[in-house]
């Protein structure tokens, strides 16, 4: 009898493991997990859960955005410290699916260093989306959200327009430039220019409303809420860093605009107004809210249940909203719903909760105001500026309140369980 971690093995099955090789293999899996879009509390948990598996008489994990550290001591008193620098996101939920998959592997097979380096490339050489799909998940995103929030046909012609632009722009510039908000800010600019040139020549007739349709497709909703939920998980770097990543990724966005409307002067706002069919309403913000799960790279019947979130998320905001007409109210028990869909999806898939959560938030996100409040202080505007801030930075609050009162509940029902006795397994939920 021998042992591998804290694995009891019979003799002739023992393999002498490379603990230095173990740990660069386990911090492989949490730096593709934090580049593709996992939340930072996932990738702590898969670290610290693929540390304990192999049976390491101690283990430390420092994850932000940016950066992991993690140090083990082994069992023979040999102690290693490993650090990654995370320079670029890109998000890619199939492969923080699959990701996912493999860390729960590696807990309940204990590879050696060699057999999990395989099992890391399998996944990392995963076949990539097809081209052609950024391109149509642009167009329903960004025309999706331009007909939610009330562009006409002509209108939304235009946004088909400027969103092929963004994503055929936007996938030149990711090539040469890894600064986001110069990237947001070039990409803005040039779907901007198309917007004010297209409705000066009469083929559009709602400049805003398209533009706030587009801008949904740069919004950094994956910051905002992993930001949040980085927050209520007391990771206060972590949630400010996605934070701040996201306000100035928005400035980027409003520096393109704001050089795109003084040069095109003439634009005109009427504050966006959803439109006026509700039917058309959930139809449109599904169809976009699809678009952006495939934007997001999910693959598969997860696409599917992104758009059906998205749907019922929706729907009951107005529900809530015709009962009592608050949009904080009305926000807060959306965010709760798709936050409770997020977990029960990631249980029935045993996939991120993140994979769900993200796509189908969308028409809670507050796209419009912020575009509005940039466009009342470029015209120095202060009621709108100070308005459309205020109903802003209520929404986010909306949105967390919403989150937090689901975690509540997750935390309760993981320690009833432990209570019982019953083992669970709560990173599908998480």
């Amino acid at each position: 009898i021998c042992y591998n971690g804290n694995r009891k093995m019979e003799k002739g099955a023992c393999r002498a493991m490379d603990y230095k090789k173990i740990v660069q293999g386990i911090l492989d899996i949490g730096e593709a997990m934090l580049r593709c879009g996992a939340e930072i509390m996932r990738v702590e948990d898969s670290l610290y859960r693929m540390c304990k598996s192999y049976g390491f008489v101690r283990y430390d994990v420092w994850v932000v955005p940016s950066n992991i550290q993690m140090t083990v001591e082994t069992q023979d008193g040999d102690v290693f410290t490993q650090v990654r620098h995370i320079k670029y996101m890109s998000t890619n939920y199939d492969r923080l699916d699959y990701l996912n998959n493999l860390s729960r592997y590696v807990c309940n097979n204990l590879p050696d260093a060699e057999q999990m380096h395989e099992k890391y490339l399998e996944v990392m050489n995963r076949p990539p989306q097809h081209p052609a799909i950024k391109y149509i998940a642009g167009v329903m995103g960004g025309t999706g959200f331009a007909v939610f929030f009330g562009s006409g046909f002509a209108d939304a012609i235009v946004a088909v327009i400027a969103s092929l632009a963004i994503v055929a722009v936007g996938s030149w510039i990711s090539k040469r430039e890894n600064n986001f908000i110069v990237y947001n800010a070039v990409v803005a600019f040039i779907a901007e220019v198309i917007i004010i040139g297209a409705v000066s020549l009469g083929f559009g007739t709602h400049a805003d409303r398209i533009t706030i349709g587009i801008v949904m497709l740069l919004i950094s909703a994956l910051g905002t809420t992993n930001g949040i939920r980085d927050f209520l998980h007391a990771d206060i770097l972590s949630g400010i860093f996605n934070i701040i990543n996201s306000v100035l990724g928005a400035m980027g966005i409003a520096c393109g605009i704001v050089v795109a409307m003084f040069l095109l002067p003439g634009v005109e706002v009427e504050l966006f107004i959803l439109n006026s069919n509700i039917v058309i309403q959930l139809i449109s913000c599904t169809v976009a809210c699809t678009g952006f799960a495939f934007w997001f790279k999910i693959k598969g019947i997860q696409v599917l249940y992104s758009g059906i979130g998205a749907f019922f998320t929706w729907a009951i905001y107005l529900a809530v909203y015709e009962l009592n007409p608050s949009n904080f109210l009305a926000t807060m028990v959306g965010a709760l719903f798709v936050s409770a869909y997020a977990s029960v999806m990631a249980r029935v898939n045993k996939a991120p909760a993140t994979i769900f959560l993200t796509a189908s938030v969308f028409p809670l996100i507050p796209g419009p105001n912020l575009y509005y409040m940039m466009y009342g202080a470029i015209n120095q505007d202060v009621k709108m500026t100070y308005e459309q801030g205020i109903i802003l930075l209520a929404t986010c609050v909306a949105i967390a309140f919403g989150f937090l009162i689901v975690e509540v509940a997750n935390r309760y029902m993981v320690y009833l369980a432990r209570k019982s006795g019953k083992i669970v397994d709560t990173r599908g939920g998480v």
